[in-house]
This record gives structure tokens, sequence and C-alpha cells, in this order.
């Protein structure tokens, strides 16, 4: 980042602090003149970034760096050295960012696509802009054309229906603990660190936004095979089964693995054209099964209220509070009415064609930025990580994106219930 950046990026955050001290004190003439200067200086800030990273993006990536040191070297030495601020703070730039050079950013990604991620399914846009939007023409039943006699009036025709989606990358920040050991190591071992770190994080980030986008349409109980092949071959139909996908977890490739037909055949079969693909005949149609792990894509506890019976000894029971559900080590016999006990389980089937459904908008851009004086908190306020009292060094790292449902119709959120 240019020192002309940063230095702009100074004054965006202390007008930020300097507009809510005046909503504090009630000044909200004040504040809103100082917010139109903000929304100026955002907006240089926002051109001369562009403008910045296009000139880095053109840079012949075989040059060889000032001094003669390769890529590994130079990142590992800017990691090392990057100049150390009073403060991490997750959605807002300070000083010392560092944004990793391109060949870093490309393993960052190559790690994605490498291990199990949700993302290898969407639609995945790289943007060069902050913000932007996108056309999409929207699925609309027409009727065709009405017979005209020979002198007969023509009628007008269900016209072409567009929507416009827009996008705004967000940022998306975590930070690690980092021993002068590891600064003291070599090179491939420190691009290796954080290429591991910052790739982990990443796709963890892209798995939980992408489910969220799943889990905001209305979720559909599927009743065995028979309910997913109707999902496929009715509610998704031709326009969507062709490239359709049952996206599902290990509790899912199990519960799919025990099914026979009649004829004691099983439903789940290996391709063998290709060992590692497993489809589902579904009918008249087989359809390729994606499984995630459990942890990626977690299956759902059902939880039901007890019997007005004597509790079984040795049994987990749970209370219900603010919509959470927590294990009770010594429930009351006389108070059963308000225990419950865990039922069954829902397993995520997630029908259709997932690029249709999906798009993320990645900015492909990860910016570090380092401590020797903040301290870290968990949710309860409690200092985890101290790097002055400990004599270490915290890291951030920035990942800029966003995700977006592009056409809702081309997937069932689904579960099957056992």
């Amino acid at each position: 980042m240019s020192k002309k950046l940063r230095e702009l990026l100074n004054k965006i955050n202390g007008m930020k602090t300097e507009i809510t001290q005046l909503v504090d004190a009630g000044d909200l003439d004040a504040a809103e003149a100082k917010k139109a200067e903000l929304v100026n200086l955002q907006r240089e800030f926002d051109i001369l970034k562009d403008v910045e990273d296009t000139e880095l993006q053109n840079v012949d990536e075989h040059a060889t760096p000032i001094g003669g040191q390769s890529d590994v070297a130079e990142f590992a030495n800017a990691f090392r050295n990057l100049p150390a601020t009073n403060m991490l703070r997750e959605g807002a730039d300070a000083d010392g960012g560092y944004t990793v050079p391109q060949d870093v950013q490309t393993k960052i990604n190559q790690y994605k696509d490498a291990h199990r991620s949700l993302r290898t399914l969407c639609t995945v846009e790289t943007v060069k802009t902050n913000k932007g939007s996108r056309v999409y023409q929207t699925k609309t039943a027409v009727s065709g054309f009405d017979e005209v006699d020979e002198n007969g009036l023509i009628q007008a025709v269900t016209p072409p229906q567009f929507e416009q989606i827009g996008y705004t990358i967000k940022d998306y920040a975590g930070y690690m603990p980092v021993t002068n050991d590891l600064l003291k190591d070599s090179d491939a071992n420190i691009e290796r660190v954080v290429v591991d770190w910052v790739g982990r994080n990443s796709l963890a980030t892209d798995n939980r936004k992408i489910r969220g986008l799943i889990a905001a349409k209305a979720a559909t109980q599927l009743s065995g095979v028979n309910g997913i092949k109707h999902e496929i071959n009715v509610t998704l139909g031709s326009a969507y089964r062709a490239d359709a996908r049952i996206v599902t977890n290990d509790d899912g490739l199990d519960y799919l693995d025990t099914l026979e037909d009649e004829m004691g055949r099983p439903y789940l079969n290996p391709d063998p054209t290709a060992n590692n693909v497993i489809k589902l005949r579904a009918g008249a149609t087989a359809i390729i099964v994606e499984v995630f792990p459990n942890a990626d894509m977690p299956s759902e506890d059902v939880y039901t209220l007890t019997e007005d019976a004597a509790l079984v000894s040795g049994k987990t029971y749970y209370t219900l509070a603010d919509g959470v559900y927590t294990a009770v080590a010594e429930p009351d016999v006389d108070d059963i009415a308000t225990y419950y006990e865990i039922t069954g389980k829902k397993i995520p089937f997630v029908l259709g064609d997932l690029k249709e459904a999906f798009r993320i908008f990645d900015r492909q851009q990860t910016t570090l930025y380092a401590s020797n004086d903040a301290a870290v908190s968990d949710a309860s306020g409690k200092v985890v990580y101290n790097a002055f009292a400990q004599r270490g060094r915290l890291y951030r790292a920035d990942m800029r994106a966003d995700y977006k449902t592009i056409d809702s119709g081309a997937f069932v959120n689904g579960y099957i219930q056992i």
C-alpha cells in the first residue's frame, strides 16, 4: 500500500472517530457535514486503490524483484518486517498493511481448491472494484404467439424481465499470534505457514457464507430417495436437472449407502469411469453426490420434550433457553416437563445446480497487518493474548469477497430426518 493511501486511511479513520464524537455530543448538523467529507475521502481512496491494484496486476510476474530477491524471500521479509501498529481492528485498515504478492495469493486460492470447499460448486467471479452490479434475465413463463387473422390485430407477448444484483466487497478478518521462533524461520516455512493459515480460514469463511445463503431459503423435508427424486424431477425440473448435484455430509453418505431397491441393488453406485465420483440412481437419471465432512456441513439434532414418565438413568437431557439447548447433569425428576431429549437428526441434502444458484464476487486480495502492542479478547472480554506482555507479535489477515444468491429456483434446501 502506497504512502498516499496510508495517509488517506489515517484521515478516514480519524474522521470516523470525529463523527462518532459529534453524534455523541448531539451536534448532528456538524456530524452530517463531516459525513459528506468522509464520503468524498472514501471515494478518493477507492479510486486510487483500484488504480494501484491494476498497476500491480500489470507488472510482469516474471520480472526480477528489486535487489534480486525471489518472490518467496521478498514476501517472507515483508512478513517479518511489517511496521508494528498499536491496534488490530476488524473492518478498518491501519498503518502497517501489506498486500501479499500475486504468487502467494494464487497459492492461497490453490489451497482452497485442493480441499473440500463449497466454492468449487458455485460460480466464482474475480472483480477489480469494491462495488458493482450485474444484470440478469429472470425466468419468465411465456405463452407464445397468438393466431392472427388476415386483418386481425397482433397481440402483445410477455416481454423479457431483468433484475439488477449489486455486490459490495466486504472484509473478513482474523488474527494469529506469532512467536519469535517463526519469524526467524526459513523463508519457505514462513510462506507455508501463512498460506496454510489464510487458506484454511478463507475456506471456512466461504463454506459458512454459502451455507448461510442456503439456509436463507425455507427447508424442505424429503421423504427418502423418493423425495429426492421428486424434487429433482419436478421442483427443479428439466431446467436444472442436467447439471444438478446432491450435496450432503458424511451422515448423508452413510444414509444413502444403506438404501437398496426391491431387487436388493444399492441406490448408490460409484462411476465406473471415475472412481472418486459417486452417483445416486434417481429414477430416470443418475445424480452426482458431493460429500462434505460433518465438520464443514453439520447435521442438526432434533430435540423433543420428554414424555410424562420417569427419567432414564444415565441418559442426557437438555433445557431450552433463548433458543439454545444446554445439557443438564442432574435433571429435577419433579419438573420433567421442562426437559428435552435428542430423538433424531436432520441430515442436509441440498439439491440442484449451485453454479446457477450462487455467485462469489472475489476481490482476490489478502492484506496482512502486524502489532507488537495489541491484546485480543474472547467473547466474554477475557484477554487471551497480549503481544506486549507475552513478547510476541499479532498478525491480522483480511480477505475480501461478497456472496450472493442469483437464482433461488436452482436449488432445494432439503433435509432427511432420521
